[in-house]
């Protein structure tokens, strides 16, 4: 019986080890590079997008609708 649970725990930390590698690897290279995980981007917001233009779009109709008197 107290073996069986060893066993089982033993598989459980396994288990979570491989499910949160990448998340420590994501970690790891985050601090490596100085805070820059993906090399050197554009900062957001200068650049047009079609996505972020309907979206303002539908902001200000959904706030023209809500601030109706």
């Amino acid at each position: 019986m107290v073996f069986d649970l060893i066993v089982l725990f033993i598989c459980m930390l396994i288990i979570a080890g491989l499910a949160f590698a990448p998340l420590g690897y994501f970690i790891y290279m985050y601090t490596m590079r100085q805070g820059e995980p993906f090399g050197d981007i554009e900062p957001h917001g200068d650049s047009d997008s079609l996505v972020l233009d309907l979206a303002e779009q539908a902001i200000a109709k959904v706030k023209s609708y809500v601030m109706r008197p």
